[in-house]
């Protein structure tokens, strides 16, 4: 008889989760495109929520086997008034059959498209599926250690689900060798011996019985033996072992002075707002340092550097030199994994171009494994001019020009795609 296992646990409100999670991984690559296109429409400021993705029919369609009109037939039109037996029947008109419903757009896309809700969740898992920290490496042991598990033999003890039952079977199996083996070849010669008493005699003598006696009671001492003890039991042992634990900070610096105007603010902003979200979403471990400069920078707290306005002089060396400060009392290069991505209309005091671009190279690109320079202002100014020498001589320092909020995403994904996949 077939074991067959019901699973009846409750599903959630949504009792077809199931179903649900099989359709997003079938149609991954559409319902990506489709997120893609809502993020083009949607607020900075509601980024982070659930979304309506419609899925075009063509790209969902299934091929449907049916049978052919072929044979003959005889059909029975109940209320037929209009046609007698070898009449031929017109095809009816509009097309070859798909099912109606669906009207005529000028757009490519009508009634059949697919239209279902994605969750806050599965929102933002596909929209930052495909980025990730430009070389992340392990490049030390945390103090709070991650483990993981790995197979160590077998033990004698252990819950059900663990039980090795072809280990048990053959430790049952060479008990039950190793104790009967000696009774098994003393049983043959008794067997033996009986045998040649009766070919003498008829069967009846005390040496026969005698015989009889002895092979009877060895035969029960056998039968005695378990087929399978608690002592063959074997159950698959696992022990946890430490592995090395990435640790990553991010520093997000951004220029608040006056040269920045409102528009420019809520552009610089609304990246690192993007990016908070990416690196809250995907890096538990992660470390996140905000800075804010003017004339004098400071490091700020997360509602203050988004929500705080100032206003003032422009002095960008200020902040990394604090940058640089930061580094080296709390984030060693040995231990951490530095990134920075700095916001900017590249606007400067004076001759302090040339105090950036030197502590870049001396003292920070050495230390970061990657350095992200955003522009919120199509024009190329001093900091723009300074930064763009260092291009040849780091490849983990970019550089990238938003003018407007369509093009923030487009330049987050080039900043931050993992290696190999195309923006």
């Amino acid at each position: 008889m077939a074991l067959q296992i019901i699973d009846r646990r409750l599903a959630g409100k949504n009792k077809s989760v199931g179903n649900r999670e099989r359709f997003v991984r079938r149609y991954k690559t559409q319902i990506a495109e489709a997120v893609r296109r809502a993020v083009a429409k949607r607020d900075i400021r509601h980024i982070e929520q659930a979304e309506n993705i419609t899925i075009p029919r063509k790209d969902i369609q299934e091929p449907v086997f049916h049978h052919g009109q072929g044979g003959v037939r005889d059909t029975v039109h109940p209320g037929n008034t209009e046609h007698v037996r070898g009449d031929r029947i017109a095809r009816p008109q509009g097309g070859s059959g798909g099912g109606g419903g669906s009207q005529a757009s000028d757009s490519g896309e009508g009634e059949d498209d697919f239209t279902f809700t994605l969750t806050k969740e599965e929102f933002m898992e596909l929209f930052f599926e495909d980025l990730a920290l430009p070389r992340l490496l392990r490049t030390h042991i945390a103090s709070t250690l991650q483990y993981k598990t790995r197979r160590a033999g077998y033990s004698h003890d252990g819950t059900p689900h663990n039980l090795a039952v072809l280990r048990t079977m053959r430790g049952a199996l060479g008990r039950r060798i190793a104790l009967t083996k000696a009774p098994h070849r003393e049983l043959k010669a008794l067997e033996d011996a009986l045998a040649e008493l009766m070919a003498q005699d008829d069967g009846t003598s005390e040496a026969v019985a005698e015989l009889q006696q002895r092979i009877a009671v060895l035969q029960a001492r056998m039968g005695k033996v378990a087929f399978l003890d608690p002592l063959d039991l074997r159950f698959r042992s696992r022990t946890k072992v430490p592995e090395p634990s990435s640790q990553a900070v991010m520093f997000c610096v951004m220029d608040v002075s006056g040269s920045m105007d409102q528009s420019r603010k809520d552009l610089a902003k609304r990246f690192f707002i993007l990016l908070y979200l990416f690196l809250t979403r995907h890096y538990e471990k992660i470390e996140i340092v905000f800075i804010r400069h003017h004339t004098q920078a400071a490091e700020v707290g997360e509602d203050e550097f988004f929500h705080s306005t100032e206003s003032g002089g422009t002095v960008v060396s200020s902040a990394l030199v604090l940058l640089d400060q930061v580094i080296r009392a709390r984030y060693p290069a040995a231990d951490w994994n530095i990134y920075v991505a700095q916001a900017s209309d590249g606007d400067n005091f004076g001759d302090d171009g040339g105090n950036c671009r030197s502590l870049l190279a001396d003292k920070i690109l050495p230390l970061a494994r990657y350095f992200a320079y955003v522009q919120v202002a199509p024009d190329e100014q001093s900091l723009w001019q300074e930064y763009s020498q260092l291009l040849p001589l780091f490849s983990h320092f970019a550089m990238r020009k938003v003018a407007e909020p369509g093009d923030i995403y487009p330049v987050f994904r080039d900043l931050f795609k993992k290696e190999g996949v195309p923006v």
